[in-house]
C-alpha cells in the first residue's frame, strides 16, 4: 500500500482590530498629555507662586527670617523653571510619539489604518440608512479623532517653536502669538479629553461594551478585515 504525504495548510493569521503599535501609542500618548496638563495645573493652580508670597513671608517671619518679595520671587522662579523643564521634556516626548503614530499608520496592515476605518464607517452609513444614528455617530467619532490629530500636531509644533524661540529670531518675534495659539489649543485638547472620556463611558454602558479592553488586548477582527 503506497504511503501518501498530506500537507496541512497553515492556519490563517487573525489581524486584530487594533495593532500593538497603535495601542502602545494610545496609552503612552494619554500618559504624556496627562503629564503635560498636570504641569500646567500644578504651576497655575496648585502652587500659585505670587499667591503664596504672603504666606511664605508669614511662615519665615515666625522662624525669625525676613524675606523680601524679590527674594521670594527668585525662589519661586527656581520652582517654576524646574516644572517648565519637565513640561519641555514631556513636550519633546509628545513630538516623538506623534512621529511614531505617523510611522504606525504606514506600516500596520491596511485594515488597521485610520483611513480604512474612516472609509468603512462612511460606507456603513451609506449601506444602512435604516440605522442612521448609530452609523453616523461612528463616522462623527472617526472625524473627532482626525480633529484630535490636528490639535496634537498644532500642540507639538507650537510647543517646539516656543522651546527654541529664544534661539531663532524669527520665532522670537512671533513668540507671543505662538504662545496664545498654544494655550488655546491646550484648552481644546482638554475639551476633547473630557468629551472622549464621557463618550467611552457612555459606550461602555450602552451598545459598545469592551472599547477599553479592546484598546488593551487588540480586540477581534472586523468583519471586513482580510486575513493574511
Amino acid at each position: 500500500m503506497a504511503s501518501s504525504t498530506s500537507t496541512m495548510a497553515p492556519a490563517p493569521v487573525t489581524i486584530k482590530k487594533y495593532s500593538a503599535g497603535l495601542r502602545l501609542w494610545h496609552w503612552a500618548n494619554w500618559a504624556v498629555i496627562s503629564g503635560l496638563l498636570s504641569t500646567i495645573l500644578f504651576l497655575k493652580v496648585i502652587i500659585n507662586i505670587k499667591g503664596l508670597f504672603p504666606k511664605m513671608q508669614e511662615t519665615l517671619a515666625k522662624n525669625g527670617v525676613e524675606a523680601t518679595q524679590q527674594q521670594l520671587r527668585g525662589i519661586g522662579g527656581l520652582v517654576s523653571h524646574r516644572i517648565w523643564d519637565w513640561h519641555i521634556y514631556l513636550g519633546v516626548t509628545l513630538a516623538g510619539l506623534l512621529l511614531w503614530r505617523i510611522v504606525v499608520e504606514f506600516v500596520q496592515p491596511a485594515s488597521q489604518k485610520f483611513s480604512a476605518r474612516l472609509q468603512q464607517a462612511k460606507q456603513s452609513t451609506h449601506d444602512a440608512p435604516n440605522q442612521p444614528f448609530h452609523m453616523r455617530h461612528s463616522v462623527l467619532v472617526k472625524y473627532s479623532y482626525l480633529l484630535f490629530y490636528v490639535l496634537l500636531l498644532v500642540m507639538v509644533v507650537t510647543g517646539l517653536a516656543l522651546t527654541y524661540a529664544d534661539d531663532v529670531e524669527a520665532l522670537h518675534k512671533l513668540e507671543h502669538t505662538i504662545k496664545e495659539v498654544h494655550n488655546v489649543n491646550m484648552y481644546l485638547i482638554l475639551a476633547f479629553f473630557a468629551v472622549h472620556l464621557l463618550g467611552v463611558v457612555w459606550a461602555e454602558l450602552t451598545k459598545d461594551r469592551g472599547i477599553v479592553s479592546e484598546m488593551i488586548h487588540g480586540g477581534g477582527p472586523n468583519p471586513t478585515d482580510k486575513q493574511a
